[in-house]
């Protein structure tokens, strides 16, 4: 958060990014987290944390939308190298979490493998829709990251490395129009 701090102000270190940090990680990383972030090319975790190379696990996925796959690869970290830290990190105005609300609202399937997201999407569409709200894009945008975030806290090979205090799983929300990141859900 002291990162993201840096990158709304705009004094940014830039740090671990030059080839002494290449030369060091080449052999072998250990990353002090993990984040879940959408595909957005306006949501890159590692400048809006202000890290460098080796400091992040980064997996991206149309509104965060997660399977077997995306799941192991959040769970990577955590299990292999002792992670601390895994964010599932959502973002104002997401276009994938839009079109999957149109998608369920109008009853009109999305083409191609998209209506796969949108189908990993819709507890969060239901829960948006049980909620309500001024904007139930937004809504969906959030509760899609409490409800991942959940699911990851409480999987049964992360779960444990939360109960033992060694692991936290974090619902954060990035806005695009601060820079800002909110942590939802899961605080350490």
């Amino acid at each position: 958060m002291e990162g993201n701090k840096r990158w709304v102000s705009g004094d940014l270190h830039h740090p671990d990014r030059d080839p002494n940090r290449r030369q060091l990680v080449a052999q072998e990383q250990e990353p002090f987290g993990s984040i879940l972030a959408c595909i957005d090319s306006r949501v890159p975790p590692e400048l809006l944390f202000d890290t460098g190379l080796g400091d992040l696990y980064v997996m991206r996925t149309g509104g965060e939308a997660v399977g077997p796959v995306v799941t192991g690869s959040v769970e990577y970290g955590p299990m292999t190298s002792g992670t601390p830290l895994v964010v599932v990190l959502g973002h104002q105005r997401c276009g994938a979490v839009k079109a999957a609300y149109e998608s369920f609202r109008d009853g009109k399937p999305l083409p191609g493998n998209l209506d796969a997201i949108a189908k990993a999407l819709r507890p969060a569409y239901d829960q948006a829709v049980r909620e309500g709200g001024a904007d139930p894009v937004e809504t969906m945008s959030r509760a899609q990251v409490t409800l991942t975030a959940a699911d990851l806290r409480t999987n049964q090979d992360l779960a444990p490395l939360v109960a033992k205090g060694s692991l936290a799983v974090v619902g954060a929300y990035y806005s695009l129009d601060t820079g800002a990141v909110e942590v939802l859900s899961g605080a350490p």
